[in-house]
């Protein structure tokens, strides 16, 4: 109980202070731009300011502290202290107030003790234990943002949108976003039970996953067909962006480059900066993303440095309800100024900014202080990002031309074509690719937009 004592005597004084101390009516401003307030130099220099602001006929500002809601707290304290059914430290029930404090936030906020904070570090460099998810929390429950590529969570067929109810049999009603974290999190080769509804569906199922070492491969890229190339980015991490300048350049050693499709499907973000760097590769000048929030400094404006480096080259970005965060970035940024077609379903909506506010003895909380906005002030949060073109996950079912279709050539006795070139078969790289309509139409979609971009940009007008 001495720690409880030192509390409510640090509470009383504060309370005290309180009740005593008024904004004053003029002030300096500080570093952030922010009032400060006044400090009298002794107890009757306080005093004549309490006078003289008694005698004024201002309006007399609310103390900033909620004194009888601070008395109610340190009550509760004390009652659950002294009566609840087992003994609870006071350490543990102040961390416990602060993580109470911050899950009523938003999904987002937390408080992280030492071994989160260090999870946290794990993720953005791409090399942890577990099953490779991105979550949140709705409305009590975890949500699904995005699984990421090749992993346990992608493997196991989990979707964007997809609730989890259970884990290990246990509910998750109840638990913080860092206790869900930690309790996914595990040995390479243990199990996990996950209780999941999934979407459409009304009744929860039951997958078992074992748990891996996560390294998530942040870029790849290939050629889909000669001319197009295909950049896949699963998660903005810390080197993202010089990953992807260095996938752009041996897509141009190893062919002509026409067009090219980023797939940012179900890539549930990451760091902010790399996010800049993606779209800065891709954009001439101007602003990339700007931050907005209470405080001075966390407002902030991106802008592009340097040239586009494929030129011009015809661009879409594929996107989905698993795109989130730094995915959303690139895309309104690209959209914004006219540099790519964006092409998907809407994208997840997470357009808030999360600092980590370091506290004593290894422990932070993670903070939203901000939103992002895309270039033309459309704000991302629980908007996301609208695709240009409208294309749903389809499945792709191939019907056969049927064999005694006849064409003008079949005819007997058919006219020749009289020009001087006779040979007008279909050359196979220009017929359709129906493994690739079959296996991601999506992707089909984007690579056939692209060949009629690039089309349209090398037609001429006929001579003569």
């Amino acid at each position: 109980m001495k720690m409880f004592k030192n509390f409510l005597l640090v509470l009383t004084t504060c309370i005290a202070l309180e009740a005593v101390t008024e904004e004053p009516t003029t002030s300096e401003t500080n570093e952030k731009g922010l009032p400060e307030k006044a400090s009298p130099s002794s107890e009757n220099e306080a005093a004549d300011l309490r006078s003289a602001d008694a005698n004024s006929s201002e309006e007399e500002l609310e103390p900033r502290l909620p004194l009888n809601e601070l008395r109610i707290f340190a009550e509760a304290f004390n009652r659950i202290s002294s009566n609840y059914v087992e003994e609870i430290d006071d350490k543990t029930l102040l961390e416990n107030a602060i993580r109470g404090m911050l899950s009523q936030l938003d999904p987002h906020s937390a408080y992280l003790d030492k071994e989160s904070f260090k999870e946290l570090q794990e993720s953005t460099t791409g090399n942890y234990g577990g099953l490779g998810i991105e979550i949140g929390m709705e409305n009590g429950f975890v949500k699904i943002i995005a699984p990421m590529d090749e992993t346990p969570a992608a493997k196991a067929g989990l979707e964007s949108g997809d609730l989890i109810v259970q884990l290990d049999g246990s509910p998750v009603k109840g638990m913080s976003l860092t206790e869900a974290i930690e309790a996914m999190r595990g040995e390479p080769g243990s199990d996990i039970k996950l209780t999941v509804v999934k979407g459409g569906q009304s009744s929860p199922s039951e997958l078992t996953l074992t748990r891996e070492v996560i390294k998530v491969a942040s870029v790849r890229q290939r050629y889909l067909e000669k001319g197009y190339g295909y950049l896949r980015i699963a998660q903005f991490q810390s080197g993202t962006g010089d990953e992807v300048a260095k996938a752009i350049i041996r897509l141009k050693d190893e062919g002509d480059l026409e067009g090219l499709v980023i797939d940012l499907r179900n890539n549930p973000g990451g760091v902010l900066q790399s996010a800049v760097e993606v779209s800065d590769i891709f954009i001439e000048n101007g602003l990339i993303v700007y931050t907005a929030g209470r405080e001075n400094d966390v407002q902030f404006e991106y802008n592009a440095t340097g040239t586009d480096s494929i030129s011009g080259v015809p661009v879409v970005v594929l996107v989905n309800e698993g795109s989130a965060s730094a995915s959303e970035i690139v895309a309104g940024a690209l959209q914004d100024h006219g540099r790519a077609v964006v092409m998907g379903t809407t994208t997840f909506g997470k357009g808030s900014i999360q600092t980590i506010l370091p506290m004593n003895y290894d422990k932070a909380i993670k903070l939203t202080t901000a939103r992002y906005f895309t270039p033309s002030g459309k704000s991302i949060q629980a908007e996301g990002i609208v695709p240009d073109i409208w294309v749903a996950r389809s499945k792709v079912t191939p019907i056969k031309s049927s064999p005694f279709r006849l064409k003008e050539k079949n005819l007997p006795k058919h006219l020749a074509s009289g020009a001087e070139q006779t040979n007008t078969e279909t050359k196979d790289s220009e017929k359709p690719n129906i493994d690739l309509a079959v296996q991601d139409y999506q992707l089909n979609e984007a690579l056939t937009l692209l060949k009629g971009l690039h089309i349209l940009s090398r037609q001429t007008k006929p001579q003569g």
